[in-house]
């Protein structure tokens, strides 16, 4: 086999709740995979944030991340990402300030402008509806809020100030390309759900960048890209496993979601109980996904990176079984090292 290109490879973790299982089992088996990820060699274990959803345990992520980041010991753990309307950047800044005076140099804040929820959450939450129009003011407070003390400002954040906590820009259109551009920020693009706009995106990201001389910004555009994985020993017991995730997705597609479920047959038995709009609707949000055994997964992980140019990849595993997600994420891990 010809190396593997050099691009980082990272962990996100939707702290899947099984169906019939609970949020405490969750959490246990993401600080169990967190663990094993660092000794494997993966650099950032990141989770994002999603609210009043059955099958997702990461809705409090910021305390999830210093749970995580407890039971570790090199590896980044960070958010990817924090919705940054639903919050005041004054709290996000203290929460990730506290974050990373705990854990100095380990954690990493990637910043999404949509709710990651329902319109009941959102307004739940009190988000502002004009806050994702100001998505990037926003950031811009608050990364202030991380930068060198100022002994005359009104407003400090303390934990925070000083701690320049790394910044990314997420998203999946254009929106977040364009701020991260602006800004001089990394930029993480979602295509192992939403992945219709990545190369124009990316593209658009590229050609606007403008470098940056403050604290945490860049002198040149660094991307990453998502991309569901299902590693098993041989390609049938893989796509026997991705069938949890295509039923996660079919789910999100029907307004149907409940928790994770367990794997059913095949891909063309299942998907064939589908209608053809759901069936195209699925296919297309896990367009980016590699399903199969190590070396087809590495290759098309290579494949990929090569394509896109991207610095780094994450890369999320939908298994039903604790045990199945493990050894995924190692034989990925082994593959590509």
């Amino acid at each position: 086999m010809s190396p593997a290109p050099k691009a980082q490879l990272n962990i996100l973790d939707l702290v899947p709740v099984l169906d019939g299982g609970t949020a405490g089992e969750a959490i246990a088996s993401t600080v169990d995979i967190a663990r094993h990820a660092e000794k494997w060699g993966y650099q950032r274990y990141w989770m994002a944030e999603h609210h009043n959803m059955r099958g997702v345990a990461s809705s409090s992520t910021a305390v999830l991340i210093g749970h995580v980041a407890d039971q570790t010991e090199t590896i980044r753990v960070g958010a990817g990402g924090i919705m940054l309307p639903n919050h005041a950047p004054y709290v996000v800044a203290e929460q990730f300030g506290t974050l990373a005076t705990i854990h100095p140099g380990r954690i990493d804040l990637g910043l999404g402008r949509a709710p990651g929820t329902d319109p009941f959450t959102t307004r739940a939450l009190r988000r502002n509806e004009a806050a994702a129009m100001n998505f990037a003011g926003e950031v811009e407070e608050l990364i202030g809020y991380l930068g060198d003390p100022d002994p005359d400002a009104k407003v400090r954040a303390i934990p925070g100030e000083g701690t320049h906590v790394p910044i990314w820009i997420l998203g999946s259109s254009h929106g977040g390309a364009q701020v991260a551009a602006a800004l001089g920020l990394p930029y993480s693009f979602a295509s192992h759900f939403a992945p219709a706009a990545l190369m124009s995106a990316l593209e658009v990201y590229r050609s606007r960048f403008t470098p940056s001389t403050e604290p945490g910004g860049l002198d040149a555009p660094r991307s990453m890209a998502g991309v569901n994985v299902m590693v098993a020993d041989t390609t049938a017991e893989a796509e026997r496993l991705f069938t949890s995730v295509l039923q996660r997705f079919h789910g999100i597609v029907t307004g149907r979601r409940t928790g994770l479920p367990e794997p059913q047959g095949d891909i063309a038995s299942l998907m064939g109980q589908w209608s053809p709009a759901e069936r195209q609707a699925v296919s297309e949000m896990t367009r980016v996904s590699l399903v199969g055994t190590p070396d087809e997964v590495r290759d098309g992980l290579a494949g990929f990176v090569e394509a896109t140019g991207v610095d780094e990849v994450i890369v999320t595993c939908g298994a039903h079984d604790h045990e199945d997600r493990l050894r995924s994420y190692e034989l990925l891990a082994d593959a590509w090292s």
